[in-house]
């Protein structure tokens, strides 16, 4: 069995998504989904290990990433559009079901395919990012804020003031971030600070600061964080986001009501009954699940829920990938066990 990564695409009248992938071609097949402003190879350590186990594995670059097609509108990153991206992958693999995992905003992406496309889904697991029936959208992010931390008079939007940056100023938070790539990705990728915990998140203050990184205009020249990405894996991220820019990753953030509207078609009311996996990143400030009531939701609309923590910020399957991978396998054997190699 070769462990190499390899590349292949999938190629419709309406997207084109590159993939990475790892493991046999008859094997159990695991589908990872990164999100904001990653990569395929944000699952580098995930693939050759669950690849060695017999799984079939697969990280595509999402809509707007890497090898994928970047389209030009900010609608075009509606969840809709790109749930069917992803479905167009599902049958270009020859398959019929997978297990999802997702991430940042790969999960909405995930949980969209479970709640629409059930059949499709042997199961799904997600990190950081928890689900929300009704719609991973502002109006359903800020009833969940934990005042105690964000007091409303002072931050109204508590962490998720960044996202009323990107609707308000798309064009400025773009221009930070592509000032200098190279710097952004260093600044952006770091570990998490067991010590922030119950301490405002840099995100909540965005619009009071005029923008991302301080309202600076572009990133700090910080030092590489080498807990989360090498080298290497520095220069492929920000090889990547020059050639393709930030305008499509943004676009994500800028679909609130084509998403909950779509949110709200789900059958049976968007409730869940697969095996689900939702990993918590103890020493993440922007989606905090630890102490403030952001997985509720989730768990009221799980019948078979299993949950664990990762002490970790939020790029948690490339600073602690042991601890995660560690939690995939225990979960897909006691809990998906049909969908195990051999």
């Amino acid at each position: 069995m070769t462990l190499e990564l390899r590349e292949g695409v999938v190629r419709s009248s309406r997207h084109t998504t590159a993939y990475l992938e790892c493991g046999p071609a008859d094997g159990p097949l695991l589908i990872f989904l990164h999100g904001w402003p990653e990569l395929a190879i944000s699952w580098r350590h995930q693939l050759p290990c669950f690849a060695a186990t017999g799984f079939r594995c697969v990280a595509p670059d999402m809509r707007g990433y890497g090898r994928s097609t970047v389209h030009p509108s900010p609608g075009d990153y509606a969840l809709e559009a790109i749930t069917a991206d992803m479905l167009e992958l599902l049958a270009g693999l020859g398959r019929e079901r997978a297990v999802w995992i997702g991430h940042d905003w790969g999960s909405p992406v995930a949980w969209s395919l479970a709640a629409h496309h059930a059949g499709r889904c042997l199961a799904v697991a997600n990190l950081c990012v928890p689900y929300i029936p009704e719609g991973f959208t502002l109006p359903n992010l800020l009833p969940l804020v934990d005042r105690r931390t964000y007091p409303e008079a002072e931050y109204p939007a508590g962490q998720w003031d960044y996202q009323f940056f990107y609707l308000e100023k798309p064009e400025a938070a773009r221009a930070a971030f592509e000032a200098d790539v190279d710097a952004t990705v260093r600044a952006l990728f770091r570990r998490g600070n067991p010590a922030a915990r119950g301490k405002p998140g840099r995100t909540a203050t965005i619009r009071r600061d005029g923008g991302w990184f301080g309202g600076a205009g572009r990133a700090p020249d910080v030092p590489l964080d080498e807990a989360v990405l090498t080298p290497a894996d520095h220069s492929r991220y920000v090889a990547a986001l020059t050639r393709t820019g930030f305008a499509g990753p943004d676009s994500w953030y800028l679909n609130h009501e084509a998403n909950a509207a779509y949110a709200a078609r789900a059958p049976d009311g968007g409730r869940l009954a697969m095996p689900v996996l939702f990993l918590h990143a103890a020493h993440d400030t922007t989606c905090e699940t630890m102490d403030s009531a952001l997985a509720t939701p989730m768990r009221k609309a799980c019948a078979d829920l299993t949950e664990a923590v990762v002490p970790s910020g939020h790029w948690m399957a490339q600073e602690r990938p042991a601890e995660v991978n560690a939690a995939l396998a225990r979960w897909l054997a006691q809990r998906v066990p049909g969908a195990w190699p051999g």
